[in-house]
């Protein structure tokens, strides 16, 4: 298979005045394309930061970082904006739709930031939507839409570049049951359909048991990979 990512030994101190605390303790991992990985652990444990990184926000203070064979670590801010902007999508735990745009320009934005004609921007936009059975919602506002439709739509919205990964921090966390299920239900049938590579940090059993592979962080280190069986969502009812 072929990596997308990979840590090698990395560390992330954060310093406020002379206080240091570290997030990551020479965390190494490595996914490969098309995996549904969920990292998983206890407050503090380092998830939200190993997908910072992966995704290209921050800097680890020491180790290496490589998305799809590359060496990212010392990309300096813009370098590492295009990157982001060509490779990676994310769904945030706030959804982090922007209230005055529709559905449709949402999914659209980041189509016209990369440059797309209006004729590539619409079938594009149309496509993604349909996929996460919003189509009938396309001109309604975020605060039209309920938490899990906002949530489609940021789904819908990670995958409009056609990025190779999708990064979720804690993707259910401000969902009822059902509409954590159905969102977690969608992500599985993209990731199956499209070959992305989907990478969760959550604590939510219902993320854990979508995932086909669950590593466990704790004090900024894995000390657990588990490879397990594929969960549809029927099963999960």
């Amino acid at each position: 298979m072929e990596e997308v990512v990979r840590l090698e030994n990395v560390t992330r101190v954060y310093k406020v005045g002379d206080v240091e605390t570290p997030a990551l303790r020479g965390l190494s991992l490595r996914i490969e394309r098309g995996e549904f990985t969920a990292l998983v652990g206890p407050s503090g444990s380092g998830k939200t930061t190993a997908l910072q990184l992966i995704g290209c926000l921050d800097r680890p203070t020491s180790g290496r970082v490589f998305i799809n064979g590359r060496d990212v670590t010392d990309l300096n801010a813009r370098q590492r904006a295009l990157l982001r902007r060509g490779t990676i999508g994310f769904v945030f735990q706030f959804f982090a739709l922007i209230p005055t745009l529709t559905a449709y320009e949402n999914v659209e934005l980041p189509l016209i930031l990369s440059g797309k004609n209006g004729r590539e921007r619409k079938k594009r936009v149309e496509e993604l939507l349909e996929a996460v059975g919003l189509s009938h919602r396309a001109h309604h506002r975020p605060d039209q839409l309920s938490g899990g439709e906002q949530q489609r739509v940021a789904v819908a919205r990670a995958l409009a570049t056609n990025p190779s990964i999708i990064l979720a921090d804690e993707p259910t966390a401000n969902l009822d049951t059902e509409n954590g299920r159905q969102v977690m239900e969608i992500m599985q049938r993209l990731n199956r359909e499209t070959g992305v590579t989907f990478v969760f940090a959550s604590h939510d059993p219902r993320v854990i048991r979508f995932a086909r592979r669950v590593i466990t962080l704790r004090d900024g280190v894995a000390v657990d990979d588990k490879t397990l069986p594929e969960v549809t969502g029927e099963e999960q009812k």
